[in-house]
């Protein structure tokens, strides 16, 4: 079943979910006063459910956009830098979370790094997203 086919708050969630049973993928230290993005004034208030939530969205992502990097999804997790009076300009989200979740994803074995060319989602991450797409579906 594809990914494509499932709200993606809800894959995200049930996956998020999955992700806790994985003993490669947990917060690192001090992960819980980080800022998302620099133009951001607080840390995210889910804390403990944030880095999963984070990981499993990446994973949808490279498998959507793949083959992809760090400065990539560093532009989807981005927004809108707010200047005061003047113009809007749009920013990057934060590298080190992302770097550090694609690092996690890849000792669960989930991701797949390409030399020169970015990440892309091995086949054990393609059967988790499918199973956790198709049980979404059927209920």
């Amino acid at each position: 079943m594809s990914i494509f086919v499932v709200q993606p708050e809800k894959l995200v969630k049930t996956l998020a979910e999955k992700l806790k049973g994985y003993p490669e993928i947990s917060p690192p230290k001090g992960s819980e006063f980080w800022k998302t993005a620099f133009f951001k004034e607080l840390a995210p208030e889910d804390t403990e459910n944030f880095w999963f939530i984070r990981c499993a969205s990446i994973l949808r992502k490279v498998k959507k956009f793949e083959p992809i990097g760090v400065n990539k999804l560093r532009k989807f997790y981005g927004g809108r830098n707010r200047r005061g009076p003047g113009l809007n300009h749009s920013a990057k989200g934060s590298g080190k979370i992302i770097r550090v979740a694609l690092q996690q994803l890849e000792n669960a074995k989930l991701i797949d790094k390409m030399e020169k060319e970015g990440r892309t989602v091995s086949t054990e991450g393609t059967s988790l997203l499918e199973r956790t797409a198709y049980a979404i579906l059927r209920h």
